[in-house]
């Protein structure tokens, strides 16, 4: 009987995410072809995209990067991008001497040069550390490309006209995240197919 209730609620999950990604479908396209013209722009300039967010976010951003470094589904030359995430000294060193919201906004403004692309990634579009590296962003005259849920939070405030927002239509951070990834590979895949036809 207990299996039943398991069976019964993974298919509820399943479920919900079908519905959910129907529903980003609707509202995702326009745009995720947006956020792709912008990155291929940045690439072909020879730039580079810098990824950052909290958590399952995190993992995000680093999938995205390793996509883009070594290969999505064609085999093709590397293209340039960099995981704000993974570099363990440098997001201690940031957090224990100054503050934990300024691990990616210091990396940011380091790294990042007119014309790049920061791909920002938060469920509740509030985390504070990925709001000030959108500020950084700004600062740097960097593109950004939000990846958000809900209301799009303090990031969406912030994208002004040059910004590019990606809101996936749900409440539940699983449900978020699941877009996100997607989304990715929509990105991924685009990005492929404009410069690598």
């Amino acid at each position: 009987m207990a299996g039943m209730d398991t069976e019964d609620a993974i298919r509820r999950q399943f479920a919900e995410s079908i519905a959910v990604k129907q529903a980003a479908l609707a509202v995702l396209a326009q745009p995720l072809a947006c956020a792709v013209a912008a990155m291929v722009e940045t690439l072909r300039r020879g730039g580079k995209v810098l990824a950052c967010g909290n958590g399952g976010s995190a993992a995000d951003a680093q999938h995205f990067s390793a996509e883009l470094i070594n290969r999505f589904e064609r085999e093709r030359p590397a293209l340039p991008a960099v995981a704000l995430t993974t570099d363990s000294s440098t997001l201690t060193s940031i957090a224990n001497d100054y503050a934990w919201e300024q691990v990616f906004s210091k990396q940011v403004l380091a790294l990042g040069q007119p014309g790049d692309c920061l791909l920002a990634i938060s469920t509740s579009g509030n985390s504070p550390n990925v709001v000030a590296a959108i500020e950084a962003a700004h600062a740097r005259k960097m593109r950004v490309v939000a990846l958000t849920g809900r209301d799009g939070g303090r990031m969406a405030a912030l994208l002004g006209a040059q910004g590019i927002e990606v809101r996936v239509p749900a409440e539940r951070t699983a449900r978020i995240q699941a877009v996100h990834l997607l989304a990715i590979h929509c990105l991924c895949d685009g990005i492929d197919s404009a410069l690598f036809p």
